[in-house]
């Protein structure tokens, strides 16, 4: 590991808005209260990488709190940094892995789920490690307050529709939906938020997918 890396392990663990494994199970339940010290609703951005997006609506929604998950802690780093720096109150990091989510967060805990340009893990084989999977459906499910809403906005077009198979397989309510979202009427203040990878990607002439959904 390079030394680098081993900086910025070693920061996050004095930043007070990461917490990593026992110290995020310590807070089920009891985000609002604990952490943000209020009663105000609560989204997470899974896979969130650098958490530009979780950053980014943290600064647009002061009313709301934002939760960034991964378990890459050299890029938690970059979006917690930024937290620190800019006092950015609503918006905390948990590292994990996203498949043990259910230890970290009560049934019903959550208000709002995104999911931007996450891996599409487009082999067969790892199909389970897709964050649409119906195992990862149950999970939010479980999760999220009654009419809770999941956005997934990707540039992979197999992930897209993969999730809208799977959307339609379990009878899920969609709100959303259009593979060419900057074509659409969608693409508002909050859907235009960029990530480095997006920006790439749009270089290139890539259609950006987008679907949001709900379980009730």
């Amino acid at each position: 590991m390079g030394k680098d890396k081993l900086r910025k392990f070693a920061e996050i663990d004095t930043f007070p808005n990461v917490y990593q494994l026992h110290l995020g199970k310590v807070m089920k339940g009891k985000w609002a209260s604990e952490h943000f010290k209020n009663e105000q609703p609560i989204v997470l951005e899974l896979a969130c990488g650098k958490g530009e997006y979780a950053v980014n609506l943290a600064k647009l929604f002061p009313e709301k709190n934002f939760i960034g998950v991964d378990l890459k802690g050299n890029r938690i780093w970059r979006g917690a940094r930024t937290g620190v720096d800019e006092g950015i109150k609503n918006l905390a990091f948990l590292r994990i892995q996203i498949e043990d989510i259910l230890e970290y967060f009560a049934a019903g805990e959550v208000d709002e789920i995104w999911i931007t340009f996450a891996d599409p893990q487009p082999q067969e084989s790892r199909e389970k490690k897709r964050l649409t999977f119906p195992g990862f459906l149950e999970k939010y499910k479980i999760l999220l307050k009654n009419g809770g809403k999941v956005n997934l906005k990707t540039d992979n077009d197999g992930l897209y529709d993969y999730t809208c198979e799977k959307v339609d397989e379990h009878k899920l309510i969609i709100h959303k939906k259009t593979n060419h979202l900057y074509q659409s009427e969608f693409a508002d203040e909050v859907l235009s938020i960029k990530t480095h990878y997006e920006r790439i990607y749009l270089k290139h002439d890539k259609n950006i997918n987008y679907i949001q959904f709900s379980f009730s």
